[in-house]
């Protein structure tokens, strides 16, 4: 079982940066890849980044790459998200989820736990 709490969102003006975190409970946390993914009011949850086991292997989609930056520290059983260059279309929820499995996936449906979601605002 792994539990994971999303913090770190908030209201933030273009151009600007915010860093979210997700901080996991459970034993095996930390042999579970982990993703993050966003909802904007009215559309599909989408995939934002992903990161393995060790955090050497990531994943971005096109939208946020060379802007977002995903990361973990192990030690502390906590992923991280460093946003910046934030844009208006970025506003969603943003949620991490993670998979017991050693591959990464750009699916939702590829993942069975999630948090209960931060909220990110970036006005223009």
């Amino acid at each position: 079982q792994v539990q994971l709490v999303e913090s770190g969102g908030g209201l933030v003006q273009a151009g600007g940066s915010l860093r979210l975190s997700c901080a996991g409970s459970g034993r095996t946390f930390n042999r579970h890849v982990v993703g993050w993914f966003r909802q904007a009011p009215g559309k599909e949850r989408e995939f934002v980044a992903t990161i393995s086991w060790g955090g050497v292997t990531t994943n971005y989609a096109d939208s946020v790459r060379g802007r977002f930056t995903i990361s973990r520290d192990n030690a502390k059983s906590t992923v991280y998200l460093q946003m910046n260059t934030l844009k208006p279309e970025d506003t969603a929820v943003y949620y991490c989820a993670a998979r017991s499995s050693a591959e990464l996936a750009l699916e939702k449906d590829d993942y069975f736990y999630w948090g209960q979601g931060t909220q990110v605002t970036v006005s223009s």
